[in-house]
């Protein structure tokens, strides 16, 4: 599914960079397109909200440490399997 005004954004690209985006590690210009399509589109919203309390949850219970990067890259791979599964 893609939505957009100016540029087609796929879901999938969107949501696979939710944590890039929560984590404000994108440009500004990646960061837009993902605003200005969440705002558009409520399934994709819906699913980042969801995202966003996952996100506040593991900052709450562990205590702001840092997770290492295999982990991250692990977790980021099994998250976007789990939303191509559900389409």
């Amino acid at each position: 599914m893609t939505h957009g005004k100016d540029e087609e954004v796929d879901c999938r690209a969107v949501l696979s960079d939710v944590y890039v985006f929560l984590d404000n590690e994108c440009d500004e210009t990646q960061r837009s397109k993902i605003r200005e399509h969440l705002d558009d589109c409520y399934p994709c919203l819906k699913k980042f909200g969801i995202e966003q309390e996952v996100k506040a949850l593991l900052a709450r219970k562990c205590g702001g440490d840092l997770a290492p990067s295999s982990l991250r890259s692990s977790l980021k791979i099994r998250l976007s399997q789990v939303v191509i599964s559900e389409d």
